[in-house]
């Protein structure tokens, strides 16, 4: 593939995840990939609009989705900005699962909005990425 060549795996992993955000952020605009997409509002807990079905979705939290995987191509320019993308993405992830959790999920604290499977797959997430980036960080001192 002519657009890793030259680049360290870390950048190639970074790539590939950063594509993923913006492909899941362009995805939650999709009706019929979206259900329920007349519900779909700005923010808040009142858009009933989900991505597969089964992820709540926004037109923030699309835009969310959108600029990290931005965020992670930027970053994918080098190899330690490639480990600083995924272990710091990582931690966000991580944050954003522990306020699922805590938050009352039909308060107006849920204003990206989240659900009970989003809260999951951000925990996936987190511990994912930061793997992969504590992984890369450990292989590139060795």
């Amino acid at each position: 593939m002519e657009a890793t060549r030259g680049r360290a795996p870390v950048q190639v992993v970074t790539m590939v995840v950063a594509l993923v955000f913006v492909l899941v952020g362009v995805l939650g605009f999709i009706p019929g990939v979206t259900t329920d997409y007349d519900s779909l509002t700005f923010a808040g807990h009142h858009s009933d609009a989900e991505l597969l079905g089964i992820f709540a979705v926004s037109v923030l939290h699309n835009i969310v989705h959108l600029l990290f995987g931005i965020v992670g191509f930027l970053m994918a320019r080098t190899a330690s900005g490639s480990v600083t993308f995924l272990i710091v993405g990582g931690v966000i992830y991580l944050v954003l699962w522990l306020y699922g959790v805590l938050i009352d999920l039909d308060s107006s604290a849920n204003f990206v909005p989240v659900n009970d499977a989003d809260n999951w797959l951000h925990l996936a997430l987190a511990v994912g990425m930061i793997g992969l980036g504590a992984a890369f960080a450990r292989s590139s001192r060795t």
